[in-house]
């Protein structure tokens, strides 16, 4: 037996491979391949595209791109270091001063910046108070920027000088939004703002002053990353690196949600894709055994027959991975053009790694799904040419299992979805799959008693799926799986939006108050009622920093980087209250009423995921440095905090009295209708010393957010239903060749067509009511195990899953009919002959 050349082998499968492009088997192999790579590729591009312009959105909370910050000036070494990668440079120093007017004095915050300031983000300001605002500009040396709040406590105006240390700077406009704000956003104190030029001359940052050093860099992340590298070995004590982790955590966490729920849509369109490889490529293989064992006969080693068809797989997967990435990157360019209201101007393009790992997957799906039976081309032996009763060896069922396993399990690995969802996915859907095939085993077993009698349209049809009890079963289970994909993430679309919506109701706080002077808490809390504004509590707010946890320096317990580690390196606000906030949760341990007397240390709640982060556990002994002062307190519970809520939320809340003798301001938040910009105007104007923060845009940013990702979502779907649709002509192309053998015979008998018809009708109707019995009941005991142990959500009853088996009847019967029609169209002669 001669070896023939790669190259000619080559050559013979592109021919063949182009003779069988007609065939319907090889276009339904191709069209599933196509749709679990542009789906792959779609979703995998959004994903790191949403994740670039959440870096670039978060980056303008910052200010910058990386900050390094400390409480001394950067070293030289660390500056040079960054304009060497070519990096944007900011500098900002920021202090606590006394600033005087021609009335009085008042303590401020001062932040001095260069002319670079910010990096991201833009600061904003009006030419007068509460007039409308204009992005952009920074104060030019010898002129400052306040806020409202220090006009008003010093009696001053905008054209009216103050004085900084023993620099004069004329205040040219009103501040009224700085991008790094959330640094200080509970801050005590007015903020002002002045040009860096202007700093030596006011004398005021003097060896031992406390004052904060902040370096702001912006440029490529491979710069970055190479500063942080060169930087970071040798930092200070004192100095600290802050990148864009400590962004708008409501923003990323609700387009968070949006990219895992995107993903589990994708993992079920390439899962019904890969069932739809597996049927296609079985029918493939089956048509080529007679092909196979000619060419054995005229010298193909076993080997080279194997070969050649998976060559004309790997030609045909190639082929449809190349058009399914082209047509993923098409998809995400529509998918973000429905996002684009929501995301920043600037959107990372993305490089080709979405398109190459979608690529691979449906590879990887295509050698998991479609291997095995291809394998089966090999072993066909010589005498089928002669005995067409002769099959192949097949391969063993840990072969065939083995592969569709790894496959699945790397297309998991490949999205990134957490266990329990895929658990959930696969396990739920396994499980209702078997119990409803065994239903329906013996369910066909016990209608043969009653067909004795039936109609002859009934017998032809149910005695067709009498026959061959388990591919029925197969079939139901392929069918139920299609209605199962599309019924759960219509489902899931619906409920868990809906539930995301509902946690932001209309009447969600659209403004914050901070910074209320104990003797204006009556007189403010009576003012917002007179404007029928409805208001969270006052909470009772003072700065503190965890010092020590159990005698020990809480530096030394916290990992690097963790959620732990940046919040005990600045003050946190605290807080006390008499009972549980709203939106608060306790987790362990008891609330204050519940406690023994007798311990003469008080207690404090923690919330639970900082609580994870530090190590803390109830019974540990807690010490704050607040104002100078030391206090002690013990772990009494641990609460889950609900941070998208928009009502005043702390990591610490102590039991009452514990604070006592502490400076002390309040803050709440409240909801007020619109229309009422007079009345705020009007709330400013009484209480010059409150802060009040609008936060309206945010709260349309995070509507619009669940808005377009319910546009989102049903445009994924489209992917799961050509999926769907793949798995469904698969199935009816793999039982053709039986169905055209079986409709000439009958034909040739006597049997009319509409009998044929009417018989299809009902053999395909009943099939797709048994699938959609078997989706209801898959699509239950799904989400609520996901309900219950993925997203912490109450579960109940789904009755409009009632109407899937009618659903399922009427798609599956009708697409079984069109998919068959070749059965009733062939000619009776030219069958029977061939045959």
């Amino acid at each position: 037996m001669t070896r023939m050349p790669l190259a000619r082998l080559l050559g013979l499968a592109a021919r063949q491979l182009l003779r069988d492009l007609r065939a319907s088997e090889v276009r339904v192999l191709f069209f599933s391949l196509l749709v679990a790579v542009a789906a792959s590729t779609a979703i995998g591009y959004f994903g790191a595209r949403l994740n670039g312009a959440m870096q670039l959105r978060a980056s303008e909370f910052l200010g910058a791109d990386l900050v390094l910050q400390g409480s001394a000036p950067a070293a030289e070494p660390q500056i040079t270091a960054g304009t060497a990668q070519g990096l944007r440079h900011a500098q900002v120093v920021e202090f606590t001063s006394v600033v005087g007017g021609d009335s009085g004095i008042e303590l401020s915050s001062v932040k001095a910046a260069d002319n670079a300031y910010p990096l991201r983000g833009q600061l904003r300001s009006a030419a007068q108070p509460y007039a409308e605002e204009t992005p952009g500009g920074l104060p030019a040396p010898g002129e400052a920027w306040v806020e409202p709040r220090l006009l008003a406590a010093l009696g001053l105006k905008v054209g009216d000088s103050i004085d900084v240390g023993m620099k004069t700077l004329r205040l040219s406009r009103v501040l009224t939004y700085e991008p790094d704000r959330a640094n200080n956003f509970y801050s005590l104190t007015p903020r002002v703002l002045m040009n860096l030029a202007d700093l030596p001359a006011t004398g005021v940052v003097q060896p031992g002053s406390r004052v904060t050093y902040r370096e702001l860099w912006s440029g490529t992340p491979e710069g970055l990353a190479q500063y942080r590298q060169a930087v970071e070995p040798h930092l200070a004590a004192s100095q600290r690196l802050r990148d864009t982790r400590d962004g708008n955590q409501q923003i990323g966490g609700a387009l968070g949600k949006a990219e895992r729920y995107l993903n589990m849509a994708s993992l079920v369109a390439v899962l019904l894709a890969g069932v739809a490889v597996a049927m296609s490529a079985s029918r493939y293989a089956s048509r080529r055994l007679d092909a196979s064992a000619l060419l054995r006969c005229l010298g193909l080693s076993r080997r080279q027959a194997l070969t050649l068809y998976s060559l004309q797989l790997a030609m045909l997967g190639i082929a449809a991975a190349a058009a399914g990435a082209v047509l993923g990157w098409l998809a995400q360019l529509g998918l973000f053009r429905l996002l684009q209201g929501l995301l920043p101007s600037t959107v990372p393009a993305g490089d080709a790694a979405p398109a190459l790992a979608g690529v691979a997957t449906g590879l990887v799906a295509l050698a998991g799904f479609a291997l095995p039976p291809i394998a089966a081309l090999g072993r066909v032996p010589p005498l089928r040419v002669l005995r067409r009763d002769l099959l192949p060896v097949p391969p063993g069922s840990w072969f065939v299992y083995g592969a569709a396993l790894l496959a699945l399990g790397l297309i998991m690995w490949r999205l990134s979805l957490d266990l329990l969802l895929t658990f959930a996915l696969l396990a739920g859907g396994l499980v209702a799959a078997l119990a409803l095939a065994g239903l329906l085993l013996l369910s066909l077993r016990s209608l043969r008693r009653l067909l004795a009698n039936a109609p002859l349209a009934w017998r032809l049809g149910l005695g067709q799926l009498l026959r061959a009890p388990m591919a029925a079963a197969g079939q139901a289970l392929a069918f139920g799986l299609i209605l199962l994909a599309m019924g759960l993430v219509a489902l899931l679309r619906a409920e868990l939006l809906d539930t995301w919506q509902a946690q932001l109701p209309k009447d969600a706080p659209n403004y914050f108050a901070l910074n209320i002077l104990p003797d204006d808490r009556e007189p403010f809390a009576a003012h917002l009622k007179q404007i029928n504004a409805a208001a969270a509590p006052l909470y009772p707010v003072t700065p503190g920093r965890l010092v020590q946890v159990n005698g020990e320096p809480v530096q030394q317990i916290v990992s690097k980087d963790s959620a732990g580690e940046r919040a005990v390196q600045r003050d946190l606000s605290l807080t006390w209250a008499q009972d549980l906030p709203t939106g608060n949760a306790l987790t362990a341990g008891r609330w204050w009423q519940g406690l023994p007397a007798g311990d003469e240390v008080p207690g404090v709640s923690v919330e639970a995921e900082l609580a994870v982060s530090l190590g803390l556990k109830l019974g540990d002994l807690l010490a704050f440095d607040i104002g100078g002062q030391q206090r002690q307190a013990r772990v009494i519970n641990l609460r889950s905090v609900h941070w998208d809520s928009f009502q005043p939320n702390f990591y610490m809340i102590f039991q009452p009295g514990t604070l006592q003798g502490l400076p002390t301001t309040y803050l709440t938040s409240f909801y007020l209708a619109a229309g009422h910009d007079l009345d705020v105007v009007a709330l400013s104007r009484a209480f010059p010393a409150v802060t009040l923060l609008q936060v309206d845009a945010l709260l349309d940013q995070l509507r619009s957010i669940l808005a377009q990702v319910t546009l989102a979502v049903e445009y994924v779907l489209l992917f799961v239903l050509g999926a769907g649709l793949a798995v469904l002509f698969a199935g009816l192309q793999a039982t053709l060749d039986e169905r055209i053998r079986q409709g000439a015979l009958l034909r040739a008998l006597g049997a009319a067509r509409p009998l044929l018809v009417k018989a299809r009708r009902i053999e395909f109707g009943l099939l797709g009511a048994v699938s959609g019995l078997l989706a209801a009941a898959g699509c239950e005991l799904i989400t609520w195990v996901l309900y219950r142990y993925a997203f912490d959500l109450p579960w109940g009853p789904h009755p409009w899953l009632l109407v899937m088996p009618v659903a399922g009847a009427l798609l599956v019967g009708g697409a079984g009919v069109l998919g068959t029609r070749r059965a009733l169209n062939a000619s009776p002669l030219a069958v029977l002959r061939d045959g």
